[in-house]
């Protein structure tokens, strides 16, 4: 028996279990069966029969997906992530409220040993006062949270083939490397470092049109947390030596309005195709230059 079912919410919990009743199925690319069957009139019958005769073809546009072991991978750094932004979240809230009564914050860190005696002797009318406290409580509980998960990835990641190499790139620590090695995967599935980039969605859109020929935006295609790993590590890897210089000159090129943003991400794509040779190649990080010198 055989089953093509289109990307959406849920459609990987019944791909896993019609695999398990002995099916073949393939998870289908909606934007790319949109494109192959355009009809005027769409509705779940006729979507239904479009998938049938792509897979009675061999024609479906099937996507990748990872293994049970690999999404757990997946969602162990993701909910990590969503913890720290919940945790920045309310970090802000609280200075907020500070500004919004005029409390000026003397300290370097709110949150250390000073900044909480100082946020228990503040007055704040109610009640911004039971919230600031409640904020400070959910901060303790989520830093104890990240820390068990911290604990957890790094003994998970002490016997992961791909991150040490990650971890041997500028600007990439072991939380940065596991992010990456879990949402990249198998390396071997991308033939190119083009291929990779293109998967973090880090290339601009490209519009052409007879002679003309247009970048646009990012295309933020493929993971985002990818995304986000390699945008991190690009903040502190654009200080490196390696692309210090290659920062600085694409950053004075384009400009103080956009010269930042654009620039890093730049070097983004950079490190994405270092990647690609290092676990390709199963070697760390060593600039282009030299390699050179070394195989000279």
């Amino acid at each position: 028996m055989r089953a093509a079912i289109e990307s959406m919410n849920g459609a990987r919990f019944v791909h896993d279990e019609l695999e398990r009743l002995g099916w073949e199925v393939e998870v289908a690319d909606a934007q790319k069966v949109k494109g192959l069957g355009p009809l005027a009139c769409k509705t779940d019958r006729i979507d239904a029969w479009v998938l049938a005769e792509l897979s009675r073809r061999d024609l479906v546009p099937a996507v990748w997906l990872p293994g049970f072991e690999q999404r757990q991978e997946r969602e162990r750094a993701r909910w990590r992530l969503f913890l720290v932004r919940k945790r920045s979240s309310l970090k802000h809230r609280i200075h907020a409220q500070l500004l919004a009564f005029g409390h000026t914050c003397p300290v370097s860190d709110l949150f250390g040993a000073r900044g909480r005696k100082l946020l228990a002797r503040l007055e704040f009318p109610e009640p911004w006062h039971s919230g600031v406290l409640a904020a400070v409580q959910m901060i303790d509980e989520l830093d104890a949270e990240i820390a068990a998960i911290d604990k957890e990835l790094k003994a998970l990641g002490a016997d992961h083939r791909y991150i040490p190499l990650l971890m041997s790139a500028p600007g990439i620590a072991w939380i940065l490397g596991y992010t990456i090695a879990a949402e990249i995967g198998d390396i071997t599935r991308f033939s190119s470092p083009k291929k990779l980039v293109g998967y973090t969605g880090l290339c601009p859109r490209v519009y052409q049109s007879g002679n003309t020929d247009r970048r646009g935006p990012l295309t933020h295609a493929g993971p985002k947390y990818l995304r986000w790993a390699l945008m991190e590590a690009a903040v502190h890897a654009c200080r490196h030596q390696v692309y210090a210089a290659r920062y600085q000159a694409n950053k004075k090129r384009l400009g103080k309005q956009r010269g930042a943003k654009v620039a890093q991400v730049d070097i983004a794509r950079r490190l994405a195709e270092a990647i690609w040779h290092m676990l390709t190649r199963n070697t760390t990080f060593a600039p282009a230059g030299a390699t050179r010198a070394l195989a000279a």
